[in-house]
């Protein structure tokens, strides 16, 4: 049926051509480039795909996107969730919410349907579990830990500036892996910042992360001890997954280390600092699509953190 879903009279050539008779399966490429526009992956993209396609599986991918309805989708979800005859994870059904939601807000957004029918729809199965983070005494107690790592007789500076530049940037393993030395601008020494360099629809965008004096001063004794040519770290990324573990071990934190929670970490210490959550996301290099779900999730971590406080 997927092989079909391309060939619809009346096919829609832009965004602004649909309507609320267009069918819902002639939306997918022009939803495909909504994605792309919005700096998506193309294994997120390709995701998206498949759970509409699920969709049109479903209900009929010449079914008029008006048509569908709150309950439509209610049903969908239960079908696919308990009578489909294939399990689907608490993850995959999570994801196969949000791309509704994100569908159908991007088709109202157009004006092509009268209102949004994913709007209300429920995560039955529950919500993903939420990211550990680290409180501000393990972030204290990471730090001595990470001085503590040696190389020789002396300390090896990586695990020190692996450790502090995650908390200041929430950058992926991805993005650190790729981080060059030239992507650090020390231009203002006052100000210098981290350039995250990604690309996006075959062009390359960047943004800029602040980061402080005492962290440059630090870059540069790593620099001394361990010469790297072109990129920062000289190890692979799991190396790096390595040090980050053996740093929460020292530290005797109660849960694997990881870049994930690193992210989380820096994520919700900016929340929790007053930082304007504009510049968070930007931080993080989230669409505003994205960041709906994510700053939720910042703000349950930042309630659960101040009611461990009192436990």
């Amino acid at each position: 049926m997927s092989k079909q879903l391309s060939l619809f009279p009346n096919q829609p050539q832009t965004a602004k051509d649909i309507n609320k008779q267009t069918a819902l399966g002639a939306t997918f490429d022009l939803f495909g480039e909504f994605l792309r526009k919005e700096g998506k992956s193309v294994h997120t993209i390709k995701a998206f795909r498949g759970d509409m396609n699920l969709l049109a599986e479903y209900s009929d991918p010449a079914t008029p996107i008006s048509q569908y309805l709150t309950s439509d989708l209610n049903a969908y979800l239960d079908w696919m969730e308990n009578k489909r005859g294939v399990s689907c994870s608490r993850k995959t059904y999570a994801r196969r919410v949000t791309t509704l939601k994100v569908y159908f807000k991007w088709l109202k957004g157009l004006e092509a349907i009268p209102y949004d029918p994913a709007k209300p729809i429920l995560q039955r199965s529950g919500p993903a579990p939420l990211s550990e983070v680290l409180t501000e005494d393990q972030v204290r107690e990471c730090i001595d830990a990470s001085m503590m790592m040696k190389k020789g007789e002396d300390q090896d500076y990586r695990a020190e500036v692996l450790f502090r530049l995650l908390l200041l940037t929430g950058i992926k393993k991805s993005e650190t892996g790729r981080l060059e030395r030239d992507d650090i601008d020390r231009s203002n020494l006052d100000m210098p910042m981290a350039i995250i360099k990604h690309k996006a629809k075959n062009v390359y965008k960047e943004r800029r992360i602040e980061l402080d004096r005492e962290f440059i001063t630090l870059l540069d004794l790593y620099y001394q001890q361990h010469a790297p040519k072109e990129n920062v770290f000289t190890c692979t990324t799991r190396n790096l997954e390595y040090i980050l573990t053996e740093v929460g071990q020292r530290a005797e934190v109660p849960f694997k280390l990881s870049f994930e929670v690193m992210r989380w970490t820096s994520a919700v210490r900016d929340f929790r600092a007053g930082v304007d959550e504009d510049r968070i996301r930007e931080k993080l290099g989230l669409s505003k699509t994205s960041w709906y779900e994510t700053s939720n999730k910042i703000k349950r971590i930042s309630e659960r953190l101040d009611h461990e406080k009192f436990e």
